[in-house]
């Protein structure tokens, strides 16, 4: 992206505003498929069935990493290197996909990362975050935990300290959103999960960038239901846990710049349980045959809560992603 650009995608002049273009949308475009193509949108009868309408799985588990992550992380390591060529090393936190992504591009750019986890965290994805070149770092009760301790080692080592939530993720990640929404522009709703918001935020920003209608729809898990309470309240609320299996959208401190913009985008933030989230995890199995980790599942848990609200209409959920321990999948299965 050239330098103009990179000024725009960070906000607007009017309002203070993320703005992200078409034409931004278009250059993050190029940068993703450098490394990896489109992933497919695609429609299971038995899946359709069991929602009453037409639903369209985003397969964002389909990426080289598994994740829809990646394509954030590598937006934003390339504007990193452009606006500051002399950086060495990026710092972040992570419940494992960001920082999957994270690693992943900044091995493509010559950097180092050193990644947070918070201890417990999945075992298959801290083993993939080192494989990717990653320096593991265990601290912390949650993600929350982890994060502040990251900023804290940043800082003190003159890192560069590398966000979850910013202009040039909510870029990288709005390319599957642009891919959905040129592929189906009569959709009438995209139910999409929201961690710390730039999955959400793309698809509001690509939705805006294509003049469509479609409804965007946020799903968090009622045991993290911060994004929720954001949206009911117009302001940032942050909770006391975020206790879910679904770890991808266990977020207990909302960013404030993703709660306004999902505000003023959004058609809704819905929760689902714990239970629901199993259930749409089974159901991506047996409909679909596709793995779907506890967050990757949330979109289809919140369309199945609505099912009745959506009946005969054509709408499309995000599988973001398919990062799961076996012994967790394997436990989910068989309940």
């Amino acid at each position: 992206m050239d330098t103009d650009r990179r000024r725009e995608l960070r906000v607007s002049d009017n309002d203070g505003m993320l703005t992200i273009k078409l034409a931004d949308l278009e250059s993050a475009a190029k940068l993703v498929y450098a490394a990896m193509p489109p992933t497919p949108q695609t429609q299971y009868p038995l899946l359709s069935a069991r929602a009453s309408c037409e639903v369209w799985v985003k397969h964002e588990n389909h990426t080289p990493l598994g994740a829809f992550k990646v394509r954030g992380g590598l937006v934003y390591m390339d504007w990193l290197k452009r606006e500051h060529p002399d950086v060495g090393g990026v710092v972040t936190a992570t419940r494992g996909n960001h920082g999957q992504s994270v690693a992943f591009a900044a091995r493509k750019n010559g950097l180092s990362a050193t990644i947070f986890v918070p201890l417990g965290n999945s075992r298959e994805k801290n083993a993939a975050m080192v494989a990717l070149g990653g320096e593991l770092m265990e601290h912390g009760h949650d993600f929350q935990a982890a994060s502040e301790a990251s900023m804290a080692y940043a800082q003190a080592r003159g890192l560069h300290h590398m966000p979850s939530y910013s202009p040039f993720l909510v870029a990288g990640v709005a390319t599957y959103s642009m891919e959905l929404l040129r592929a189906h522009p009569d959709l009438m709703a995209i139910y999409v999960p929201i961690g710390l918001g730039s999955g959400i935020s793309g698809a509001i920003a690509a939705r805006d960038a294509l003049h469509l209608k479609t409804e965007i729809i946020g799903v968090v898990s009622e045991n993290a239901p911060a994004y929720a309470l954001s949206f009911r309240s117009g302001l940032p609320t942050a909770t006391e846990s975020a206790n879910t299996m679904a770890d991808g959208v266990a977020c207990r401190v909302p960013n404030p710049g993703a709660v306004e913009y999902i505000c003023k985008g959004a058609a809704d933030v819905i929760t689902v349980s714990e239970a629901e989230i199993k259930t749409a995890m089974r159901a991506y199995y047996t409909d679909t045959h596709n793995l779907a980790e506890g967050a990757g599942a949330v979109p289809l848990a919140g369309l199945l809560k609505q099912r009745d609200l959506r009946q005969g209409q054509k709408v499309a959920v995000v599988l973001s992603g398919s990062n799961i321990d076996l012994d967790q999948y394997r436990a989910v299965l068989s309940e």
